[in-house]
């Protein structure tokens, strides 16, 4: 199981886990996560109630639990219980008050940098026309 270090990288902004092997790898914080949203054609931040979501147009793709250690992202409805049974100790089912939404929340501690990408970019997909999702992904070469 990793273990937080207290020691952050070389540039000193990121934390590590370091895990009994020795492997150090980083944690994702809401400031990778902000890296990737902000690249989104229409994607904005906004604050509310102190908590950062990321939205295009009035629709909500992304938020953070107030502590920024949960990132709650668009995703089909009909798929997440798949999403969540496959990994419970990373994804976990959305509030409540928000089962109604197509919805999951993952722990940003368990998630690495790619992962974070595309669950960022996916559920950017579900909010945007899909010929700016095509046009986007077209200029990634994807």
């Amino acid at each position: 199981m990793p273990v937080l270090s207290p020691a952050a990288d070389s540039s000193g902004s990121r934390q590590a886990l370091s895990d009994p092997g020795g492997k150090m790898a980083s944690v994702v914080t809401i400031d990778d996560v902000r890296a990737v949203a902000r690249e989104l054609p229409r994607a904005y931040e906004v604050l509310v109630r102190d908590r950062v979501k990321f939205r295009v147009g009035r629709i909500v793709f992304l938020a953070f639990s107030r502590d920024e250690t949960v990132m709650g992202f668009g995703f089909p409805k009909e798929e997440r219980d798949a999403l969540v049974a496959s990994s419970p100790g990373k994804f976990l089912p959305p509030e409540p008050a928000d089962l109604r939404y197509h919805w999951v929340r993952v722990r940003l501690s368990e998630l690495d940098e790619g992962e974070m990408a595309e669950l960022v970019t996916d559920a950017w997909r579900m909010c945007v026309p899909k010929t700016v999702a095509a046009q986007y992904l077209a200029g990634l070469g994807q």
